[in-house]
C-alpha cells in the first residue's frame, strides 16, 4: 500500500481539481477579474497569501499542471521582490522533488510512457554527465518543466543532485519571470479587454530580454571553450 499511495495522492488531487474547477482559475483572465480582492488580501495577510501560494505552487507542479510560468509570474505580482523569487524557487523545487519521488514508486510506468516520445533524446545526456546535464536543462528550457522533473527518475538520479541542480537551475529564470510578473498590476488596471499582448509592457520586454540573455551565455560559453581547447 506504501507504494501505491503517491499514485492515490495524486490521482484524489486530480479529481478534485476536476470537479470544483479549479483549473479556470489559473489564468492571467481570473487573475485580472479578482485583481482587486488579491491585492486587498495580500495586504492584509502577507503570510496567509504566501502559504497559499507555495501550496498551490506545489500542488500543481507536483501534478504535473501545465503553467509554471504562469506561477512564477503571478508570485512577481502578489509580492514584492526578493520574496517573490525566494518563494516561486521554493514551490517549484519542492513540487519537482514530489513528483520525481513518485516516480520512481508506482508511478515510475505510468509516467515512463508519459514522457516516451522525449526518453531517448535525453538518454545520452544523462548517462554522459548526470547532474551537469540536469543544470543545463533547468537553466536552459528545452523540454517541458514537467518533463524533466520527472525524467531523472528514470536514470536513477541520486535525490540530493536532482534537488540541488532544480534549485540552482531555475533560480535565474525565477529571478527574470517575477520580475516581469511586478508589471503585471499596470496591466490588470487597464480597463481595456485583457488579452497576452497586454502582458508586454516594458517591464516584461526588459525581463524577457535578461531571459533570452541569460538562455544564451551557456551554448556561448561551451563555443567559446571549445575553441580554446
Amino acid at each position: 500500500m506504501k507504494r501505491f499511495l503517491p499514485l492515490l495522492i495524486i490521482l484524489l488531487a486530480m479529481a478534485l481539481i476536476y470537479v470544483f474547477g479549479i483549473q479556470h482559475y489559473f489564468s492571467f483572465e481570473a487573475v485580472k477579474k479578482y485583481h482587486q480582492t488579491l491585492k486587498g488580501f495580500v495586504a492584509i495577510h502577507p503570510l496567509a497569501t504566501a502559504f497559499l501560494y507555495i501550496l498551490i505552487y506545489i500542488t500543481a507542479t507536483t501534478l504535473s499542471i501545465p503553467g509554471a510560468i504562469f506561477f512564477t509570474l503571478l508570485g512577481g505580482y502578489l509580492f514584492p521582490q526578493p520574496l517573490s523569487t525566494l518563494y516561486a524557487v521554493f514551490s517549484a523545487t519542492c513540487g519537482a522533488m514530489l513528483i520525481f519521488l513518485a516516480a520512481r514508486t508506482a508511478l515510475k510506468e505510468v509516467l515512463k510512457k508519459k514522457a516516451a516520445p522525449f526518453f531517448k533524446k535525453m538518454e545520452k545526456g544523462f548517462q554522459k554527465n548526470a547532474a551537469s546535464y540536469l543544470l543545463f536543462l533547468r537553466f536552459v528550457p528545452l523540454f517541458p518543466f514537467w518533463l524533466v522533473n520527472i525524467v531523472p527518475a528514470f536514470f536513477n538520479v541520486p535525490l540530493k543532485t536532482y534537488v540541488w541542480t532544480t534549485l540552482v537551475g531555475i533560480t535565474p529564470a525565477s529571478i527574470v519571470f517575477t520580475l516581469a510578473g511586478g508589471g503585471l498590476e499596470k496591466v490588470f488596471e487597464n480597463e481595456a479587454p485583457f488579452s497576452i499582448s497586454a502582458l508586454f509592457n516594458t517591464e516584461i520586454k526588459i525581463a524577457l530580454a535578461l531571459f533570452v540573455i541569460l538562455v544564451l551565455i551557456p551554448p556561448i560559453l561551451k563555443r567559446f571553450k571549445k575553441a580554446n581547447d
